[in-house]
């Protein structure tokens, strides 16, 4: 289980006396916990801590572009490894070829004749990438292909 991993590289960390990694993984735990708290449960599934590290990592990202903009290089760099140990625990990402594939069946699935039903494919793809895109890429590809027909 994923959790589990996190714990067992997290004790690994702090014996390498890794800092930056031991670190973003603490920082990780306690979300996890806080997220434990607020669904009132005694452990978390896969699926659910993965939703937690894309939060982590999206939080990385936005903190990297305005440090970059305040041209706080040092800054973005520490943010840019965190990132980068918080997506080792993430799922291989779908390449944007066989995300095409999955919109084009996605809207044969959906009926869909026009942008409006740009909700109904987003549903259906949704389900179908499960966290493995970048939600903001499978948009754009779906406006583009609703765009065609």
């Amino acid at each position: 289980m994923l959790e589990d991993r996190i714990q067992k590289d997290y004790i690994a960390a702090m014996k390498s006396r890794d800092s930056l990694r031991s670190s973003t993984l603490s920082f990780l735990r306690a979300q996890i916990k806080n997220v434990l708290i607020e669904k009132k449960q005694d452990k978390l599934g896969d699926p659910d801590i993965i939703t937690v590290i894309k939060k982590q990592v999206k939080q990385r990202q936005e903190s990297v572009a305005q440090y970059e903009q305040g041209g706080r290089k040092d800054l973005a760099d520490k943010e840019a490894a965190e990132m980068a140990v918080l997506k080792e625990y993430l799922p291989q990402e779908m390449s944007e070829q066989e995300l095409k594939g999955l919109v084009a069946e996605s809207i044969k699935a959906a009926q869909a004749v026009s942008m409006k039903d740009m909700g109904k494919v987003m549903k259906v793809m949704t389900e179908k990438v499960q966290g493995r895109a970048d939600n903001k890429l499978v948009s754009e590809l779906v406006k583009k292909a609703l765009a065609q027909l």
